[in-house]
């Protein structure tokens, strides 16, 4: 029996500016409830103001450049021959750029906390710290 507590994002590039969270979640039941009985998806929406940096989006906008460019880039060395070594090297590469995202998108969402708020606390005049409130 699947976890009732499975998330899935349905819109991730929605927070970006807005902060506004779309989440999907199923709940599978088991086989022995009847299928009028069984409830499998759920919708909440919750949206929020929250400030973020300039540089922080665009980061995450390189971050997702890079990873296009990343898996063109491994497309094109693997051609026919998906088990080389340099196959290996092009797909672990995209494999670092993914995580790096991840990692961002973590300290924004899940952790509520944007990388540049100790260094815009103490430049708050440069373009990196522009904040929108849109």
């Amino acid at each position: 029996m699947a976890s009732s507590s499975s998330i899935l994002n349905l819109n991730p590039y929605s927070s970006l500016l807005f902060n506004k969270t779309t989440v999907k979640k199923t709940i599978k039941f088991p086989s022995s409830f009847s299928l009028s009985s069984r409830k499998r998806v759920i919708f909440v929406v919750r949206a929020e103001m929250k400030k973020i940096y300039k540089g922080t989006h665009m980061r995450e906008q390189q971050l997702t450049e890079m990873i296009e460019q990343k898996v063109s880039e491994a497309e094109q060395v693997c051609g026919e021959d998906e088990v080389s070594d340099e196959c290996k090297v092009a797909w672990d590469e995209v494999e670092e750029v993914s995580q790096a995202k991840a990692d961002l998108r973590l300290k924004l969402h899940q952790l509520h906390q944007d990388p540049l708020e100790s260094f815009c606390q103490d430049n708050p005049e440069t373009d990196e710290c522009h904040i929108y409130e849109d």
